[in-house]
């Protein structure tokens, strides 16, 4: 939208990439949902539908429209159709509870929420005076209603807000995330750049939508051109047929993902080379090394919902080629470097003075520019802690090397602090996934009465494999000090958040338990 008469600037967002394709690649497919495809032209008129829909529903500026859905068309159009109608997205994680499921329609404001038809059980708790709307013949005759000429713009400042995304609220209530336009249109810009997603890619949807907003990607996406290919679940028979007949050249995952991948009976070494962005946990040696085996170009990324998924990326050194595949790995396991629009990172000290960039000095990352959120809705006093001295905290531990890239060591609450020393949990963590059997681990503090605390793993192993706990600590001892190996191993299934992540704070509660403190 031109602002006044200042011919030089329009104010940005991402509504205007998919504008844009409707005539660039008006004939180019947009959208693959199963037996459904539109080409970027169509899908555009799909889109100007949503909005008009909306606005002759009722919309105001700014209200908030809900949807609980699994990966899906309706969902990747709602990212484009709610912004343009001048109202907010909040994209809700559809492996949520009810009452949680509640709680952020509640707390949000939102006035309708469109839901997919299996998860109509997640919305029973919602107030009835939220209009709901279901995905199928309900949606589509809602769309009918609207029409497909241009809808006039309300956005009147590129920083206001297009989505809020709440976190998983693993220890609290889940906080709503507030992204702009200007934000997600930078942001969408360079996981384009990043992954080298361009108009002859295709985009297969491992990722949830609601994460982040796929990392920003449903709006990038259209920038270029590319297609998005939509499933539902990963179903990984179907994701390797997906790899190997349908041409995907590109798709996002969490390390727990590739894992999942990189084990099943379908795996095998592509013929062609597909690029991977990971992250949500950061991915050991030996699953990077993996997917290289079987022809994956691995992008090692970083970042939280604060940060519209991604802000960090693994820049690989010129010289990487020529090392071992073992030594690539492991340079490929840290953070990495702000990517291209993202802004700047430091690694401070509780004084906020920057560590030694020596590759050893703990403290705690910290962020700021384009792509940091613009707060916690309805929450300012939980904004100013966390952007306290300037910057956006992030809560985690990290190194910075001497070359400007960072390497997480942990969350400030799972550092191990073993007899005056402290250890990473994540570098144990990676040691015990180098062994042959490990499937997964997770390795936290437990109480010790010599040494205050002491590393313990707990294991899940490979279908088919056998360990025992002395394997997997003589394993460790070949790589790290004795004091950083793990003094226990556990074997079973490791608990997770409602986005996939192993919830250390339960396997901490259950082995402090009856102890006043959770450190020694």
């Amino acid at each position: 939208m031109l602002t006044g008469t200042r011919v030089y600037r329009e104010e940005l967002s991402p509504v205007t990439f998919l504008e844009r394709a409707g005539d660039v690649y008006g004939d180019r497919v947009a959208v693959v949902d199963g037996a459904q495809q539109f080409s970027y032209r169509a899908w555009r008129g799909r889109a100007r539908r949503l909005a008009s829909a909306l606005r002759l529903a009722g919309l105001r500026k700014d209200d908030r429209v809900a949807f609980l859905a699994l990966n899906s068309e309706p969902l990747l159009l709602a990212h484009f159709g709610v912004p343009q109608a001048g109202g907010i997205l909040v994209a809700i994680n559809t492996r949520l509870a009810a009452g949680d499921v509640q709680y952020i329609v509640e707390h949000s404001g939102a006035t309708l929420l469109c839901y997919s038809p299996e998860l109509a059980p997640h919305v029973a708790a919602v107030p009835a005076a939220v209009r709901r709307l279901e995905l199928g013949p309900a949606f589509e005759r809602f769309l009918e209603s609207g029409g497909e000429d241009p809808v006039e713009p309300w956005i009147e400042d590129e920083e206001e807000v297009l989505a809020i995304d709440y976190t998983s609220g693993t220890t609290g209530r889940p906080k709503g995330v507030m992204y702009t336009h200007r934000g997600a249109y930078l942001n969408a810009l360079a996981m384009m750049i990043e992954h080298k997603i361009d108009r002859a890619s295709r985009y297969l949807w491992t990722l949830p939508m609601f994460h982040c907003n796929g990392w920003t990607f449903p709006w990038g996406l259209p920038a270029v051109g590319a297609a998005s290919v939509c499933i539902p679940r990963i179903e990984p028979q179907e994701v390797w047929r997906l790899f190997e007949e349908d041409g995907i050249t590109h798709f996002c995952a969490a390390p727990t993902v590739l894992t999942m991948l990189a084990n099943h009976p379908a795996a095998h070494r592509l013929t062609r080379s597909i690029r991977v962005m990971t992250a949500g946990a950061p991915p050991s040696p030996t699953i990077i090394a993996r997917m290289g085996e079987l022809n994956f170009e691995l992008e090692h990324v970083y970042g939280l919902t604060e940060s519209y998924g991604p802000f960090t990326i693994n820049v690989e050194p010129p010289h990487a080629a020529a090392l071992d595949a073992e030594e690539r790995a492991r340079l490929k396991a840290r953070q990495g470097v702000p990517h291209v629009t993202a802004g700047w990172q430091r690694v401070v000290d509780d004084e906020m003075r920057d560590v030694p960039a020596d590759g050893r000095t703990l403290g705690e990352v910290v962020y700021r520019g384009n792509v940091v959120a613009k707060g916690y809705f309805g929450q300012p006093d939980v904004t100013d802690q966390a952007f306290r001295g300037g910057w956006f905290h992030t809560g985690d531990l990290g190194v910075m090397h001497p070359d400007g890239q960072i390497e997480l060591r942990d969350r400030k609450k799972d550092i191990i602090i073993s007899g005056g020393e402290n250890i990473s949990t994540i570098a144990v963590e990676q040691a015990v996934a180098s062994h042959p059997a490990v499937l997964e681990c997770a390795v936290i503090g437990v109480p010790d009465d010599r040494w205050g605390e002491v590393p313990k793993a707990f294991v899940t192993l490979k279908p088919g494999c056998e360990a025992t706990p002395e394997d997997i600590i003589g394993h460790c001892r070949s790589r790290l000090a004795g004091f950083q190996c793990p003094k226990a191993v556990e074997f079973g299934d490791l608990p997770r958040t409602s986005t996939g992540k192993i919830q250390k704070f339960v396997l901490r509660e259950r082995e402090w338990k009856g102890r006043a403190k959770r450190i020694n």
